[in-house]
């Protein structure tokens, strides 16, 4: 993987705009992995992605139903794996159909599957070093 960029948002606003960015660079079946802890940032950036692709819904962490589908200038599947144990748990939901189609994968705890995801994507890292304030995310991108 190759660091792209860093950046660190100030605020959760800011987070949305980034992600607002993020999304001018995605393309049908792009792959977005994004690592990070509980409450690092990663739904809120999905969010600022999604709100650039002109998604419509409500977008919200699907950690109980695996996946979100939404409409808007391409497809978006938002995946949260946290709750998974096993990649044979995932495996009946046909990943290799949302990986390789025509929409944008947005992936939160890719880390659970990782020996799953596609050689080619983007890699999101949101942290909180303890040298920030709360409000603040440190936003590493690495693409492969």
């Amino acid at each position: 993987m190759n660091k792209v960029t860093e950046y660190i948002s100030p605020h959760p606003d800011e987070t949305l705009r980034f992600g607002r960015q993020i999304a001018q660079q995605l393309a049908a079946g792009s792959v977005v992995a994004f690592f990070g802890g509980l409450g690092a940032g990663k739904t809120t950036l999905i969010k600022g992605i999604c709100g650039a692709l002109a998604v419509k819904e409500t977008v919200t962490s699907p950690t109980f139903t695996l996946i979100n589908e939404y409409t808007g200038r391409l497809p978006v599947y938002h995946f949260d794996f946290y709750r998974i144990e096993s990649d044979a748990e995932v495996l009946d939901l046909g990943l290799e159909e949302y990986f390789y189609g025509d929409g944008i994968c947005l992936i939160e705890w890719p880390e659970v599957v990782h020996a799953l995801l596609p050689a080619q994507r983007l890699e999101v890292h949101l942290s909180l070093p303890e040298s920030m304030q709360e409000t603040q995310r440190k936003i590493e991108i690495y693409d492969s």
